[in-house]
């Protein structure tokens, strides 16, 4: 029988970011039948990839090397929505990465639910913004792209509550904080179908950034760990650079962050708050 890790697995090792996350949502809507059925797919022990598969193009450049574009130019808004594309495609493989990656970790059926339907989630969105770039005569791999998109997954291969803090915690955490702005370039410009495409993601982050939250605090409520403070130390560890404010901070407690979470490794005077 096809385990939940035999499906993360087929999924990370699709190249193509149309077929990636076509299978994606196949697999996602496989679990939840079953589930729904009262049937259990079992989460069995495959091997997940170091890097997942990625199609030849886009060109994966040093962030450095990245050409930075105006976002009030057509191009730039078109490169902006490139970027949101990458960033949507490696959170795919994030998301079925942490359940092939520590099926070791005995953990209750919930956390299975709320990855699966991120990573169904984050393919929707990839789509979405793929079909905005192609509208734009476009589309996923005309531009370069950002290499160190995968890098959190690398550094957090051994340490799962490394893995949820640095991924969910923060990383997806600064979407909340930079997607309204991203929302009003495109409304500026009249770019209706960015718009809708931007607030269906802002929405649904908020779940991610919660399930990084919810089952933090399980494991750290399992190993009776302060998650205030183990946060902290992970981040330091495993984060390159101090969080950057302003900080959506209606948002991030909508999701299980307080202030006193992510204040404390900010670069800004008040970090000390």
């Amino acid at each position: 029988m096809t385990t939940l890790s035999d499906m993360a697995v087929e999924v990370l090792t699709t190249a193509d970011g149309r077929a990636k996350t076509a299978l994606s949502r196949r697999h996602a809507a496989t679990w939840f039948a079953a589930r729904a059925a009262g049937e259990v797919i079992p989460l069995g022990n495959a091997s997940p990839p170091l890097r997942p598969a990625r199609p030849d193009k886009p060109a994966l450049l040093d962030p450095r090397d990245v050409p930075r574009r105006r976002p009030g130019s057509p191009q730039g808004r078109i490169a902006l929505l490139h970027a949101v594309a990458h960033i949507e495609l490696n959170a795919v493989d994030l998301h079925w990465d942490i359940i092939a990656r520590f099926s070791d970790v005995k953990m209750p059926a919930g956390f299975y639910d709320d990855w699966v339907k991120a990573a169904d989630e984050e393919s929707k969105h990839f789509n979405l913004i793929s079909d905005c770039l192609e509208a734009l005569g476009s589309h996923y791999g005309a531009l370069p792209a950002h290499a160190g998109m995968w890098r959190a997954a690398e550094d957090t291969i051994d340490d799962f509550m490394g893995r949820l803090a640095v991924v969910p915690m923060v990383l997806e955490a600064r979407g909340l904080d930079v997607t309204p702005g991203m929302i009003e370039i495109f409304e500026k410009a009249g770019e209706t179908q960015a718009v809708d495409a931007m607030q269906v993601i802002y929405a649904e982050e908020v779940a991610h950034v919660a399930y990084g939250s919810k089952w933090f605090h399980f494991l750290c409520g399992r190993h009776d760990l302060d998650p205030k403070e183990v946060f902290h130390s992970l981040v330091r560890r495993y984060f390159h650079g101090p969080l950057k404010p302003p900080f959506n901070e209606e948002k991030r407690a909508e999701a299980g962050l307080p202030p006193d979470f992510y204040w404390p490794l900010a670069d800004h005077p008040d970090a000390n708050r």
